[in-house]
């Protein structure tokens, strides 16, 4: 590793403090594995992401290592000595294995990833990279998306591997790229993304000749399959600093062809006038989104919170009074994230409740200030399910206005309401709200087989149960029958 001297900046001094701490941490592990390879014959170095997350201070059990061994080398090294192995990425160089090791007086389980020297470029018209092996590290290195990301260090002997100034760069808290970025997104269209990825995970500048690349570039991002994409903003936006990568995505046009309603937001004030732009007021509610999780980064939440406002351009209204309207916006952007997360091949799951979220958004505005009715409250929880949790945060969070009376009002309105529904769930079971009586019950007493007037029975009950509360069982035989003779 390099030593620090009286000459370096005292930046990079901590930087290599941290590296050389880190790298001990590691050792019984990376050490060993790097014996066996010189024992085979080959060479290995810790490489990429785990060198400069080392240097940060911050390198955890995922350890990435690179080597001149071709995959079928790595695997008769690797197989003896791992407690698992897999071959997944065994068709772009990569193997795959985990093993648990002794690290002061605690075990510790360790992912390891040992790629060959490679290099990979897209033609201009292939989403997948195609990949040919390398016989150097410089040459590896070379190939990689950011000088911060192209350093490694040989073992087990922990020489310092850094020929495109990465040191420098981190310590200044710059992305550059090895070579030139037009170079660089032309191999893989995707490291723009994972500029603006890196900048809000590690709170880096991306610099000025990068950006430049990634404008003139953007539009190569259409080639990247749907899934890459989708990773790499999933990735940002569970980041530290989402709002800085998305600034970037936007700024650079990349938003325009990955999710072309976020730009969009730009052109709309709200209906308040309070804020710059409806995309202004979408990053802050991202931001208080944030703040309000409890138990780390939440995706979903975060998606909801990123999107609620999507439906706004498309409903705009300007009104006779002056008033500008987005009547329905929620809907409207319900299926306007539906579509945009199916064609980033999320899953059924959480498309679902994404824009079950951006749908209910503006429930809560949607009763007024008055005192909330145990009917209304019910239907709220029935609505949002299992989305409950995640409704009260994206609601608190949709409050951006800079009146501290306003909104203080909001947000003791909805500490009412999670009171009231707190209350009702002491008397009920609000999150499993069904009808007094069920299907079978239900044939038995109207004394008619299965059919579409079971369900509609089952609707009625369902309603009534919502409006009143629970029911004696009398009650409801007699609300049932009566319902009955009523439909002839």
């Amino acid at each position: 590793m390099p030593n620090a001297n009286e000459d370096t900046p005292t930046a990079l001094s901590q930087v290599q403090r941290r590296a050389v701490s880190e790298l001990l941490r590691v050792s019984p592990v990376a050490d060993d594995l790097a014996r066996r390879f010189r024992e085979a014959g080959f060479s290995l170095a810790l490489v990429g992401g785990s060198v400069r997350d080392a240097l940060l201070g911050r390198l955890g059990n995922d350890l990435d290592f690179t080597t001149d061994a071709r995959p079928e080398d790595v695997l008769k090294i690797v197989r003896p000595w791992a407690d698992a192995v897999w071959e997944v990425g065994i068709a772009f160089g990569t193997v795959g294995s985990q093993k648990e090791a002794r690290v002061g007086d605690v075990v510790q389980s360790f992912q390891i990833e040992v790629t060959t020297y490679r290099s990979e470029a897209y033609d201009r018209t292939s989403r997948k990279p195609e990949v040919s092996y390398g016989d150097s590290i410089d040459e590896d290195l070379v190939r990689r998306d950011f000088t911060v990301n192209a350093m490694a260090v040989a073992l087990p002997e922990k020489e310092f591997i850094d020929p495109y100034g990465g040191l420098e760069d981190l310590a200044a808290r710059v992305l550059r790229t090895p070579g030139t970025p037009e170079e660089s997104f032309s191999d893989d269209p995707l490291r723009m993304m994972r500029a603006a990825r890196f900048a809000a995970q590690l709170d880096f500048e991306v610099a000025p000749e990068v950006v430049t690349a990634m404008k003139e570039m953007s539009g190569r991002i259409e080639i990247v399959s749907a899934e890459r994409v989708r990773d790499e903003l999933n990735k940002l936006l569970l980041s530290a600093h989402p709002r800085k990568g998305l600034g970037l995505l936007v700024d650079t046009g990349l938003a325009d062809h990955v999710l072309p309603e976020l730009p969009a937001l730009r052109l709309e004030s709200d209906e308040h006038h309070r804020h710059k732009d409806v995309y202004e007021h979408s990053l802050t509610v991202l931001d208080q989104a944030i703040d309000l999780e409890e138990d780390g980064p939440d995706l979903v939440l975060r998606l909801a919170a990123l999107l609620h406002d999507i439906g706004k351009p498309r409903t705009r209204r300007f009104e006779k009074d002056g008033r500008v309207s987005f009547h329905h916006h929620e809907v409207v952007g319900a299926k306007m994230t539906k579509k945009r997360m199916t064609a980033l091949k999320y899953s059924n799951e959480m498309i679902k409740d994404v824009s079950r979220l951006v749908e209910l958004h503006l429930r809560f505005h949607g009763y007024g200030t008055g005192e909330w009715t145990d009917s209304a409250v019910r239907r709220y929880v029935r609505d949002a399910g299992p989305m409950l949790s995640r409704l009260h945060k994206l609601t608190r969070s949709d409050c951006t206005t800079r009146n501290k009376r306003k909104a203080g009002a909001l947000s003791r309105a909805y500490d009412g309401l999670e009171d009231r529904i707190a209350q009702l769930q002491e008397q009920e079971e609000l999150d499993a709200i069904r009808p007094d009586l069920d299907g079978n019950q239900i044939q038995e007493i109207l004394s008619i087989g299965p059919g579409p007037a079971i369900g509609q029975a089952y609707k009625f009950l369902l309603e009534l149960r919502l409006e009143n509360g629970p029911m004696e069982h009398d009650e409801a035989v007699a609300a049932l029958k009566e319902w009955w003779a009523a439909q002839g």
